[in-house]
């Protein structure tokens, strides 16, 4: 009996899996069928958009260049904008074809491979392909990403003349780096937990690490095949190099994309900005109050000894004694976030206004009660209680409407290169969080930013990181949601006044959140359990 795992159980797999939790990045589960992206604007019968056909998207590049780390950021913008796809890591198919604690003979990689090495790669391949075929002609996927080395010409003129007998077209996407420093880093970040290296000093063990690699694959030929379509990211992104890539309009959308990603580690903080003195009005754009100014220092101290502490921590466990990266503070053009960024420009800190990241508009249903917003507009409750996302009511955006207005600012965070704070509006940061973190459109109106928290994501290569710092010692009244988050989205019917997520900060309805008491940080997830069996992978 066949015991490989097909990429659909792969997908289902417990490391993958959401578990309800929006602190877990859901990229690689499956999505419901027939549910909307956050920035789809359009479906069709066939579920594949921009009238572009299938597309496989092939990987290509030797361990430690970030192909995984590349391959899950464009899976992620691809499903943010309705596209069907799904990502296929060869490496899951070769741990389950080995099994729990086997390895892969020691010339797997090599081109004249003994006959039972050839026999099991050939296997290997053949049941991962299947997958990709079957997906694509059975479950109407649109783009499939085969994530693996493929380091020969010879062998990927093959694949490309093999998806085109599927009418599929190819598009190789290499990561070429020769910058010994960043090859060290990419080895540092990703593949130097495994036990082989415990207890070694980081750099020695990611030479270590990279000398095996040269040895157990000891051919790779980079892409010069003038017939074939490809991008070459050349030093993680530094330059690129295109062949042939103009052949549909998805096509430019991934190339565009692309130059504005890296995969460099950085950290993106959420935070929301201090109370103001006119809550209840959005029209007013008021300052902040006595208590919103006291919050934004408070909050300042916090997340500056938060990068110290955790400094300090790396270094304490071998890390290399490093400066903190630059910390860039991004704010809407809101009075109230202007404000609240004031103390980090005070202390040097630069400070970036983005007007696309104004708050929901309420429309009409600014100022009015919930009782008179049921009397009023009774037809337009029962639908926003049926789809809080899409839904708008007279004169106001809905969620959609702001994932749409955000995609430059989206298009920004990808190429931000520092650490990144993000103060804004709850409805803004439901967003950009939802957007890192893969939330469906269902989970997106039920996150909760507590202002007595800052929320931190740290971009990983398989999934991302979510972390929640608590913010101590502040006054009660500035930790509810604000007037405007009350109101818009409407709770629901049978409840007078909405009811707050146990423990707080960001969770899906379904699951309360898990809270590790450890003032003043708490941390909710790591993704480190989740990926462990890949942190050797070779593919």
């Amino acid at each position: 009996m066949d015991t490989l795992l097909t990429a659909d159980i792969a997908a289902n797999a417990p490391r993958y899996r959401r578990k309800s939790s929006t602190f877990i990045d859901g990229i690689h589960d499956v999505p419901e069928d027939g549910d909307m992206a956050p920035a789809q604007l359009y479906s069709t019968m066939s579920g594949r958009l921009f009238h572009s056909g299938r597309i496989a998207i092939v990987m290509v590049g030797l361990p430690a260049r970030g192909k995984t780390h590349i391959a899950v950021s464009l899976a992620r913008y691809l499903a943010w904008l309705g596209v069907k796809t799904r990502i296929f890591h060869l490496g899951d198919y070769r741990r389950a074809t080995v099994g729990q604690g086997g390895h892969v003979p020691e010339d797997y990689f090599y081109p004249n491979a003994s006959p039972a090495s050839v026999v099991l790669r050939q296997k290997i391949l053949k049941k991962c392909r299947e997958d990709i075929y079957g997906w694509l002609n059975h479950e109407n996927g649109q783009v499939a990403i085969y994530d693996a080395v493929n380091p020969t010409a010879s062998g990927r003129r093959s694949l490309a003349k093999e998806f085109a007998k599927h009418d599929v077209q190819t598009l190789f996407l290499e990561s070429y780096v020769d910058d010994d420093n960043l090859l060290r880093e990419n080895a540092r970040n990703v593949k130097i937990g495994s036990p082989d290296f415990a207890n070694m000093d980081p750099d020695e063990a990611a030479k270590l690490y990279l000398e095996r690699m040269e040895t157990k694959i000891p051919v790779f030929e980079t892409m010069n095949e003038k017939e074939l379509n490809y991008i070459k990211m050349i030093n993680a992104g530094q330059t690129f190099f295109y062949n042939n890539v103009s052949f549909n309009y998805l096509s430019h959308r991934i190339v565009f994309y692309l130059t504005n990603t890296h995969i460099k580690s950085r950290a993106t903080f959420f935070v929301r900005p201090g109370t103001a003195m006119e809550e209840e009005s959005y029209k007013a754009d008021a300052p902040l109050s006595e208590e919103g100014l006291k919050y934004s220092k408070v909050m300042t101290e916090t997340i500056i000894k938060h990068r110290e502490r955790e400094r300090a921590s790396r270094i304490a466990n071998g890390g290399t004694d490093v400066p903190l990266r630059p910390l860039t503070v991004w704010s809407s053009t809101r009075m109230r976030t202007l404000q609240t960024a004031d103390v980090f420009q005070e202390l040097g800190y630069k400070v970036r206004q983005r007007s696309q990241m104004a708050q929901i508009n309420p429309g009409v249903c600014e100022r009015l009660s919930e009782r008179a917003i049921r009397r009023l507009y009774p037809e337009e409750v029962e639908k926003h209680e049926l789809d809080p996302y899409h839904h708008r009511y007279p004169r106001a955006e809905s969620y959609h409407d702001l994932a749409v207005r955000l995609e430059p600012v989206i298009l920004e965070l990808e190429r931000e290169q520092n650490d990144l704070l993000i103060i804004a509006h709850e409805s803004v940061l439901r967003v950009l969080y939802a957007y890192l973190m893969h939330c469906s459109t269902m989970e997106i109106p039920n996150l909760k930013f507590p202002r007595n928290e800052i929320i931190e994501v740290i971009p990983g290569a398989y999934q991302n990181e979510a972390k929640r710092i608590h913010i101590p010692g502040l006054d009660p009244r500035t930790v509810p949601g604000s007037p405007e988050d009350i109101r818009i989205p409407v709770p629901d019917s049978k409840a007078d006044t909405p009811v707050p997520m146990p423990g707080g900060g960001l969770s899906s309805p379904a699951l309360p959140p898990i809270v590790i008491e450890k003032p003043p940080e708490k941390v909710v997830n790591t993704a480190a359990e989740a990926v462990r069996d890949k942190i050797t992978d070779e593919d």
